[in-house]
């Protein structure tokens, strides 16, 4: 009776706060939507400037290939290198290209001809990306023009098949992780800012005096964070329709592992909860928190790519788990007898945090 009525209470409390109804509203529909939008890593328009010292038929062709595949948007033709400098200085354009003199001749003949490609290298991944389109680009140019030698493309035929994601668009994997970003950040906020907030305004005292235990005022505290976030991920399904992410696996135990992941994350929550004595100082230490969990899950940059003592240490990450077990269920369609070694990892995370989450939380006065 006791345990119902602060569950109830709780709850009350919580749908009875519009600022942190419209936060988990926010952070479960609107970013994703303007993470997928914005966050995509197909290059798209990337300004270019051609110096084209040839102006010939061919020269004009593989100008054309540059711009029409969508990659590359023309800004400028320019008479000569010198005049590239200050485009890419400005920031005019991010890529110049440089056809030489007799280009059109050179490939007639079956000559080499080297064409100049320059990259603005500030941004890396956008360099890198850029170098990749345009290699791609002049690779189908010659093969177009019959310039590569014949038997050099007979001796190798790959046949290329690309599984889960066979447009290579990077909008499926932004709109599962902003979901599991979000989880994230309801799982350790919510618990941490309700538990500091009633430690600030002296009510959390006032109900340790009263009948009831601390393991219920602590369940109390936590279940319903794990009853929002569960329920907060039904609005973001809609959003997975709308990008066009499939649903290859079980709902059911994509919604069962999802709880697995939310306790991780409220038992750090509470974790913040019981050291701090503001909500300033509790969002301060959960941020602390969330950005290092977030770095190593594989969200920004592939783990793979990580020196290999951070590849170890997210191994203690529990977004990195559960976004695996979001990428496998949604796109792979993968069960249980695949995604075991994830689940029981984030068991062995999320039940010491929330077994050492009951201890602090039992000290506090």
């Amino acid at each position: 009776m006791r345990l119902s009525s602060l569950l109830h209470k709780e709850l009350i409390q919580f749908f009875r706060d519009p600022v942190v109804l419209f936060l988990i509203f926010w952070l479960y529909t609107i970013e994703v939507v303007i993470c997928a939008y914005a966050l995509g890593m197909e290059m798209r328009d990337l300004p270019l400037a051609v110096v084209d010292a040839d102006e010939s038929p061919a020269s004009r062709h593989l100008i054309d290939d540059f711009v029409a595949g969508g990659n590359f948007r023309l800004v400028a033709h320019l008479r000569d290198v010198a005049a590239a400098e200050p485009y890419l200085e400005r920031g005019e354009a991010q890529a110049v290209l440089v056809i030489p003199v007799d280009f059109e001749r050179e490939l007639q003949r079956g000559g080499g001809q080297a064409l100049q490609f320059l990259v603005d290298g500030s941004n890396a991944n956008t360099a890198a990306v850029a170098r990749g389109y345009a290699l791609q680009t002049v690779e189908a140019f010659q093969m177009r023009q019959g310039t590569l030698d014949e038997r050099q493309l007979a001796a190798v035929a790959p046949q290329l098949r690309i599984w889960y994601n066979p447009d290579q668009t990077n909008v499926s994997f932004t709109v599962l992780a902003m979901i599991a970003l979000a989880g994230l950040m309801i799982g350790v906020v919510h618990p941490a800012a309700s538990i500091v907030r009633e430690k600030e305004v002296g009510t959390i005292e006032q109900l340790m005096v009263t009948p009831i235990r601390r393991g219920e005022l602590f369940i109390a505290k936590t279940v319903p964070t794990l009853l929002i976030g569960l329920v907060a991920v039904l609005p973001s399904l809609a959003l997975v329709g709308w990008f066009g992410v499939p649903v290859r696996g079980s709902l059911p135990l994509f919604f069962a592992l999802t709880a697995l992941f939310l306790l991780s994350a409220i038992g750090l929550g509470v974790l913040v909860a019981a050291v701090s004595r503001t909500l300033q100082q509790a969002l301060l230490l959960a941020f602390f928190g969330l950005f290092p969990l977030m770095f190593l899950s594989g969200t920004i940059v592939p783990v793979e790519s990580m020196p290999n003592l951070l590849q170890q240490l997210s191994l203690a990450s529990p977004l990195r788990h559960y976004l695996d077990i979001t990428l496998g269920i949604f796109l792979k369609g993968t069960g249980m007898e695949i995604l075991w070694p994830h689940a029981l990892a984030l068991v062995a995370i999320g039940m010491p945090l929330y077994l050492v989450a009951w201890l602090i939380f039992r000290r506090i006065k």
